[in-house]
Formats: structure tokens, C-alpha cells, sequence
């Protein structure tokens, strides 16, 4: 790809530009106010029943959410122009589309997303797409600065002299802008082979691999908001979530959708899934694999099962003064009978509860003479029923019950399990004491990443007793019933009556339009939560599409709970197989999703790599080859001229070399990215603290400098990048050569390393300095 950038503009050209694109801030300005205007007199309203309040709450919300995506498009509004054979009016391509005032057929702005915009991203010389020439807007604020212009004609006489440059450079000097800790978007600079996955049918699962720097995350995101943009109304309904693999991740790309007008889209990472947990603590990665496994499903369900009327030895009961038995026997019927009920075990409790309440009062009626099966009854119906309200009623009876039958929740079977060898052993038959230990843990642990998926899986075997907010809701459904008809009656009594038969009066009471089921129904409180907030609230939510970027990182049980959220299987699944640092990730796709979809996925590659500059890849591509992943890198467009380097330290100044280091880098415009070994995280960290008081090891890439471990700088960048102690990032990762791969390659535009000792045979190609 050439660097050589367009000519200079003429004054007029900018001077036309500038008007046109005056006009779309206008227009913008416009828009916004009457939205502004139309959000006020909603606001302004006096709902006078909760349907009201509903309606009004979402048009609040349909205000709210035109406002910020009209500011979001404030800045770069418009960066393209289509001059096309069949057509005299310029097309122009903007973050979202504007039409004229008077209704006209061209809008003065199309939105990126329509087809008729696609021509931008994918005219070539050779195939125009029945475009002329296509023109690079660059604007700051809202002045126009520069323009570039591509010739697709291949009969005009300036062709060989601009063809293709002009594309080029815009892109080039995008890739080559200083970072600022928050992912931009590329709306301006999407490539051909880009567009067309962002572009791509969204059934069945979409499989994006890609290498360091070939935009997998910002094709995701933009494919996100395509897709928002073309079946707006059903992912309205269903919403649409993004998974990413950490939570510093996730505030780096925070910023793209908002700035592509989209708003309602849920992100998480796999630790905060679960409403209401945030499972941010770390553990052995050993442990995480175990976790990972698929067949931790199967121990999570024995371990459900497990909990099921289960007695190791018969149960005394006094009732009244009167002993019973309860044998294993009674609690191999209880179990069966409330397992016919349901196969949840909470919403099979109320059945146990049941079936535990009729043997005893069968077996109290029997020590006290009756037969209730028949023949010479001692007792009356009456009394056999009293009996078993007075059994009903027993503490006694009550601990029986939460005995065989315990009311649990995911995470009380879960702690119970893994802080209980006895539990573990009978919950895996078949698995090692090896595997076993690796998941004990001390009740109170807190959660980590991998226990999700588990606490997850339990959920869906467990279900919720909700008998007894049904009661309460048919209760309540009740008194707004009665309130109503109290209501009606009341205004019926006491309209007025001028005339002599209520036959001939004229006067309508409230009774007449509507009955006391509606008046009701009227006092139901609306749920005024936007889509995306409902959704990220309930743990059964399903979406209408889910992105997942560093897909290659997921564990068998992760994928389980992923296609949970997703039953129709429409996914975007980003990655990069090279890049697999956990060790219960993925070889290959095959390998990860065959079990879940079968043959049901698609994939496609992503072959250039526009961030990291060849002089680093070629460094890269040799540890690369040591990985054994059998990856290929992708090609890299960009040349810097700066040779990555690497400088010895010993052992006891290593934390102050790379502190030393680390200020050097940070007189640099841009972003410092200082990646390290776990074990030595805490004193580099506190080294290259006391030399730059900035740094951070948290995660926020917009404060300063950050010291970070390998796992925690996959799929970000930075100007900079200091890598120390490679030997002991390939010794701690569990694939360690990957982890060194994903390290090297963040920076995309210096990359220094500082080694201990010597430098591992990969890195042979980095130029030595003392």
C-alpha cells in the first residue's frame, strides 16, 4: 500500500465543502432543537394514571436517545462524497443520515450504514460501482481542513496520476494518530474486506479470525451498529450484547457505538454476566480450566440431584408427642414424586413440601388407629384433615422438608460444593483427586470469571420457587380489582340525575367506557427501563444478536451460557486462535464450537494489519512460529523506520531499568503500555510509579502510563509498548509463547523489551543497546 499522499486541494474545492457541510450542522442544529423542544413538553406532561406515565416515559426515552445520538454525530458528521456517472448530485456519507426539509428523493447526508453507502467503502478502479470519484472529507469541528479525492474512471487522464492514493493516505494517517486510552471508530477508513463482514448476513454464528491489528474489534463494533441499523425494530425488542474479555476492554471500546449513534447495546465481560455479581477475583489458570470444562455440567447437575431427599439414615419426628420414622425408603417416594412435578429443583419444592406433609400425616393417622386407605376408618374425613394441618404446622416437619428438599440458589449449591470434598467426590465419579482439589475453595471465596458459567448452569437446573410471590401477585391483582368496582360504584351512586329515569338521562358516568378489569389494569406501574437495562437485569434475557471479541479465550462452559443468551445462534465471533493465552481457550474453531452448532458457522478472515508496523512483526512473526498455533500473521502495511530494540538488566535493577525505560518512552506523544511477568507486576509497578506518579495497574488507559500483566492488554493498543522479562511471560503463561505474541504486539509505533538474563532465541531479531 503506497504512502504517497494526494495533492493539496484547491481553495475553491475546500470553499464548497465547507458550505455544503455548513449546511449539515445546520440542519443538525435543526433537528436537535426540535428534539430538544419535543422532550421538554413531554417532560412537562402530568401523567394522571400509570398508562400515562408509561407512554410518556417512552417518549422521554425515544427523545432522549435521538439527542444523544444527534450529539454523537457532532463530530466528523460528514467524511465522504460520491460523484457518480448517472447523477448530477453528489452523494454525501455521513455517521447518520439527514434528509432535506423539503422532502427531497437524495438526502443531504446518507447514513454509513444504508447501502447506498457502501460504494465508499468498496469502489475500486476496476469495479466503480457507478462511481466517478470518490472524496475524503477531513474535518475539525465543523471546518472542513482537507480533502482528498480517489478517480475510479479509468478513461479520465488524471487516473494513473490519483487512482487509489488518495484512500490510502487518509487511512495511513489514521493508523498513524497518537491513542488516547479510548478506541476511536474507523467509519472514515473501513477497508473493502472489512465492509464486507460488517456488511454480512447476521443468521447463524459468524466466525471473525483475524491477527494483531487487523481491526477484528472495530469490524465487531461496526458490525454492532450496522446491525442496529438494519433490523432496528426486532433488536429493539431483543437488544443486542457485546462480550469482551475484561472490564479495562471494555472501557477502551465504551466510547465507539455512543459515537456511531447507538446507545442501547449492552457490554459485559464473562465476570459480570450474572445480574448483580461482579466476579472480578483471579485464580490458578489450572483451576480455570477445570472450571471450563464441559463437563463440569454434568457435576453441576449430580450436584443438584444430590440435594434431592437424600438421608444417609431414617429421621425420628415428634409430633404431638407422638415418634414416627421417616425412612430412606419415604425419601426415595418424596424425591420421585417431586421430581414428576418439575425438573427444576426450586420449582419442585412446593411438590416435596407436599409429599413430606401427606406421608407423615399418613403415617400420624395410622400410630393413631386410623386407616385412611379404607375399610374400618377410626377417623373422619374432618379429622384426617386436621391432622394434616397440624403436621403442616410442626417445626419439625418444616426442618424435614428444607432437609430433603432445601430452597437453594446458585450460589449456595456452588459454595457447598466446592467447599465440600464428600459433595465433590460424589458429584464426579470417574475424576481425579488431582482435578477434585484443584476446585476446592473456602466457602467464603469470592467469585472469579470461571465461576460463572457454573453459577449460571446451576440457575437453569434450579429455577425459582415463585409460588409465593404468585400468591402475593394474584393477591394484589385481587385488591386492585376490588379498589376499581369500589371506585365505579361510588361514581355511579353519585352522578347527577336530572331526569326522571336514568333511561333517559344523556350523562355518561365513568362505568360506561370502561369496566372494573380495565380501571384495574390501569394501575399496574409501567416499566419505563430502556431495552438494554431490562436486559442487562435479567439473567433469562435472550438476544437478538451477540458479538463476542477475543472469542478464542472462552471456556466450553462460557460458550454454554453464551448460546444460552442466543438461542437463534445469530453471533459475531471475533478473535485470533495465535492470540489464546488460557488454557481452557481454543486450538481452533472447530474445536470450540463443533460441540455447541455443529457445522452452523461460517468464518471469515481478516488478512492485513493495519496497526502494528513491520518492523515489530517481524520480531512478532518469529515467536509466532515457536507457538506451535499454527497461525499465519497478517500482512503489515505500515513502516514506522523505528527498530524495536531490547537492553539487558540484571536481575536485582530490572525493576529500575525498565522504570528508566518506561520515562524515556513517556516523553513520546501518545500512549505507554508497560507489560510484565504477574510475579514482578507489583515492583515495576511501584518502580515506574515513583518514576512517572501517573502510572496506573488498574486498568484506566486515559490517566497515564499503565503497568499491566499479558492477559490484561489483549485487544488494546498503545503508541508504546515496553515489554520486561519475556522469558518469564512465556515461563508463567500456561501458553506462554502466545502471551509474548499478544505483548509485542499492542504497540503501533515503539516497542522496547528489557531482559534478565538472556533473551529468548525469538527475539534474536530486536536490536541490541547497552
Amino acid at each position: 500500500m503506497s504512502t504517497v499522499r494526494p495533492e493539496v486541494a484547491p481553495a475553491a474545492d475546500l470553499a464548497v465543502e465547507q458550505r455544503y457541510v455548513g449546511g449539515l450542522y445546520t440542519r443538525l442544529d435543526d433537528l436537535r432543537a426540535r428534539t430538544v423542544r419535543r422532550l421538554e413538553e413531554q417532560l412537562a406532561l402530568v401523567p394522571h394514571n400509570p398508562q400515562a406515565i408509561g407512554e410518556r416515559e417512552a417518549q422521554v426515552e425515544l427523545h432522549t436517545q435521538r439527542i444523544v445520538a444527534l450529539d454523537a454525530a457532532e463530530s466528523g458528521l460528514c467524511f465522504g462524497r460520491l460523484d457518480r456517472h448517472d447523477a448530477d448530485v453528489p452523494r454525501y456519507i455521513g455517521r447518520i443520515g439527514l434528509s432535506s426539509e423539503d422532502g427531497d428523493e437524495e438526502p443531504l447526508l446518507v447514513d454509513w450504514r444504508a447501502p447506498a453507502a457502501q460504494p465508499f467503502y468498496t469502489a475500486t478502479p476496476l469495479h466503480d460501482l457507478g462511481v466517478r470519484r470518490r472524496r475524503h472529507i477531513r474535518t475539525r469541528g465543523r471546518t472542513v481542513v482537507s480533502i482528498a479525492d480517489e478517480t475510479l474512471d479509468l478513461d479520465d487522464p488524471d487516473v494513473a496520476e490519483r487512482s487509489g492514493l488518495a484512500g490510502e493516505s487518509v487511512l495511513l494517517a489514521a493508523l498513524n494518530a497518537t491513542r488516547t486510552g479510548r478506541m476511536t471508530d474507523i467509519v472514515r477508513t473501513i477497508q473493502a474486506e472489512q465492509d464486507r463482514i460488517i456488511r454480512a448476513d447476521s443468521r447463524g454464528v459468524v466466525v471473525v479470525q483475524g491477527g494483531p491489528g487487523t481491526g477484528k474489534t472495530a469490524v465487531a463494533l461496526h458490525r454492532a451498529a450496522y446491525l442496529l441499523y438494519t433490523h432496528r425494530e426486532r433488536l429493539a425488542r431483543s437488544g443486542l450484547l457485546v462480550v469482551g474479555p475484561t472490564p479495562t476492554f471494555l472501557r477502551y471500546i465504551a466510547d465507539v457505538l455512543p459515537s456511531l449513534g447507538e446507545t442501547g447495546v449492552v457490554l459485559a465481560d464473562l465476570g459480570g454476566l450474572r445480574p448483580g455479581l461482579q466476579a472480578r477475583a483471579s485464580e490458578r489458570p489450572e483451576v480455570a480450566e477445570v472450571k471450563g470444562r464441559l463437563a463440569m455440567a454434568d457435576v453441576v447437575a449430580a450436584a443438584v440431584r444430590n440435594r434431592q431427599a437424600v438421608l444417609d439414615r431414617p429421621v425420628e419426628l415428634d409430633i404431638d408427642g407422638t415418634r414416627l420414622r421417616f425412612t430412606k425408603a419415604d425419601a426415595a417416594r418424596i424425591r420421585s414424586r417431586a421430581r414428576s412435578a418439575s425438573r427444576l429443583h426450586n420449582e419442585a419444592r412446593p411438590a416435596a413440601a407436599r409429599a413430606v406433609i401427606d406421608l407423615v400425616a399418613r403415617k400420624y393417622a395410622d400410630k393413631l388407629g386410623e386407616n385412611v386407605l379404607g375399610e374400618a376408618n377410626l377417623l373422619g374425613r374432618d379429622d384426617v384433615a386436621a391432622l394434616r394441618r397440624e403436621v403442616a404446622a410442626e417445626p419439625a416437619v418444616h426442618r424435614l422438608v428444607d432437609r430433603l428438599w432445601p430452597r437453594l440458589t446458585a450460589e449456595r449449591l456452588l459454595a457447598d460444593l466446592l467447599a465440600s470434598p464428600e459433595q465433590l467426590a460424589t458429584a464426579s465419579p470417574g475424576w481425579s483427586d488431582a482435578d477434585r482439589a484443584l476446585l476446592r475453595r473456602p466457602p467464603s471465596s469470592p467469585w472469579t470469571p470461571a465461576d460463572v458459567p457454573l453459577l449460571d448452569e446451576a440457575d437453569e437446573l434450579l429455577g425459582v420457587d415463585d409460588s409465593a410471590q404468585r400468591s402475593a401477585t394474584r393477591r394484589e391483582e385481587q385488591r386492585r380489582l376490588r379498589h376499581a368496582q369500589e371506585t365505579l360504584d361510588l361514581l355511579h351512586g353519585s352522578r347527577s340525575q336530572d331526569s326522571e329515569t336514568a333511561e333517559e338521562s344523556e350523562e355518561l358516568s365513568a362505568g360506561d367506557l370502561l369496566d372494573a378489569e380495565s380501571l384495574a389494569e390501569r394501575q399496574q406501574a409501567a416499566d419505563t427501563r430502556s431495552t438494554a437495562e431490562r436486559a442487562a437485569a435479567d439473567r433469562t434475557w435472550t438476544y437478538g444478536h451477540v458479538i463476542v471479541d477475543e472469542a478464542q479465550e472462552l471456556s466450553a462452559m462460557a460458550w454454554r451460557l453464551l448460546l444460552r443468551r442466543c438461542p437463534t445462534r445469530s453471533m459475531t465471533v471475533v478473535g485470533d486462535v495465535a492470540q489464546t493465552s488460557s488454557a481452557a481457550g481454543a486450538s481452533s474453531w472447530a474445536e470450540v464450537l463443533t460441540p455447541h452448532v455443529g457445522r452452523h458457522w461460517r468464518l471469515e478472515e481478516l488478512t492485513v494489519n493495519y496497526r502494528t508496523p513491520a518492523e515489530i512483526m517481524a520480531v512478532a512473526d518469529e515467536v509466532l512460529a515457536r507457538s506451535g498455533s499454527g497461525g499465519t500473521a497478517a500482512q503489515a502495511v505500515r513502516s514506522t523506520g523505528e527498530r524495536p530494540w531490547s537492553q539487558r538488566a540484571p536481575e536485582a535493577d530490572l525493576a529500575g531499568v525498565v522504570a528508566e525505560a518506561a520515562a524515556e518512552f513517556d516523553k513520546e506523544d501518545g500512549t505507554l503500555a508497560v507489560v510484565v511477568p504477574r510475579r514482578r507486576l507489583d515492583a515495576i509497578a511501584d518502580a515506574v510509579r515513583a518514576r512517572l506518579p501517573g502510572a496506573a495497574t488498574d486498568g484506566d488507559l486515559t490517566t497515564g502510563p499503565v503497568v499491566l500483566p499479558p492477559e490484561a492488554v489483549k485487544g488494546l493498543e498503545f503508541d508504546s509498548v515496553l515489554v520486561a522479562d519475556p522469558s518469564g511471560i512465556v515461563e508463567e503463561g500456561v501458553r506462554g509463547h502466545n502471551d509474548l505474541y499478544v505483548a509485542l504486539t499492542r504497540a503501533t509505533q515503539r516497542l522496547g523489551v528489557v531482559h534478565p538474563g538472556d533473551l529468548p532465541a525469538a527475539l534474536s531479531g530486536l536490536e541490541a543497546r547497552s
